[in-house]
């Protein structure tokens, strides 16, 4: 897949473009749909299957509170190379784009610049000064300039829409599996390994994998689940706490990992974390003792846990090393 992050790299239209826009945070089984709908169609017609988003996304700039986003950018463009286009293309947004008008948008970006033939969008998109390129509109450009455009309804995993909002509600309630229906694979998060307190090993007798989070991500719920760490093309089981370490009184928000029959030195290497399972809340207990004894009892659940889902945690973990 050919990425390209600023539209004056294209000189040309595209042949037979084949196009679907949106934000695609977290590239869940929803924006995976509209993918696959757009590759068919451009395999039909001989064209070029593209995949239009932007970055930041665009309710970072405009919204003062910002969202909390499922995928950084580099990981929504792994699963979207995954998904088999040719070509992705990465906007900068910024305030001078989100006052385009939508028309415009349609002339400039999709017809005289991406060449569009055919237009995939989901059932709810909206773009352009004042969302006014809604679904209507879209589908009124078509007619006038000769595109056609196809809507891709709400896709339902038994009674949850496959939605983004969704996802993130599923996230920060530590509802790890019903996000892995949605988003059809483990929620993920990956960072380096950054040097903590180091009393997990010395003091504890359980050291961890640190990677600092920010209060701005998007933060499962505080607590310890059972997880699988990706580090150097090879898979480990762990135990993982996100929190603030409450029993040593700091309040440094991390995500500490705890990585079975491993021993190596990775500080300042990147790793990922897919989170399987939540096991408990975050807790303050009377001292290293009592905290040592309980990381004991989620090691030896997490180790059953992973037992007896092992076949499916390892083709998870052999499918998804690049994403």
């Amino acid at each position: 897949m050919k990425i390209i992050r600023d539209l004056s790299e294209i000189t040309e239209p595209f042949s037979n473009a084949c196009v679907t826009i949106g934000n695609f945070d977290g590239v869940h089984l929803g924006h995976q749909l509209l993918f696959g709908e757009v590759v068919q169609r451009a395999y039909r017609c001989q064209g070029t299957s593209v995949a239009v988003t932007f970055d930041p996304h665009p309710l970072q700039i405009l919204r003062p509170e910002g969202i909390k986003l499922i995928s950084t950018c580099d990981q929504k463009t792994e699963l979207i190379e995954h998904a088999g286009l040719d070509i992705l293309v990465i906007i900068p947004f910024s305030m001078k784009i989100a006052g385009i008008r939508a028309d415009h948008f349609v002339d400039d970006v999709l017809l005289k610049t991406i060449g569009v033939k055919e237009l995939v969008v989901g059932y709810d998109y909206a773009f352009g000064k004042g969302r006014a390129g809604n679904i209507d509109f879209l589908k009124m450009q078509g007619k006038e300039k000769g595109f056609a455009v196809t809507v891709v309804e709400a896709h339902f995993e038994g009674d949850m829409l496959v939605s983004s909002t969704k996802v993130r509600e599923l996230v920060a309630d530590g509802r790890m599996a019903d996000a892995r229906t949605l988003l059809g694979r483990y929620y993920q998060i990956r960072g380096e390994v950054q040097l903590g307190q180091q009393r997990g090993g010395k003091e504890i007798g359980f050291p961890t994998a640190n990677l600092h989070m920010d209060k701005e991500d998007l933060i499962p719920k505080m607590g310890v689940y059972v997880c699988q760490v990706i580090c150097d093309g090879k898979c480990y089981g762990g135990v993982l706490n996100i929190g603030v370490n409450p029993t040593f009184g700091e309040n440094r928000l991390v995500a500490e990992t705890h990585i079975f029959d491993f021993d190596q030195d990775i500080y300042g290497k990147p790793i990922k974390v897919n989170l399987l399972r939540f096991l408990r809340s975050e807790q303050k207990f009377s001292g290293i003792a009592e905290l040592s004894a309980q990381i004991a009892k989620d090691v030896a659940q997490a180790k059953e846990i992973l037992i007896t889902q092992q076949q499916e945690i390892t083709l998870s973990c052999e499918e998804r090393f690049n994403r």
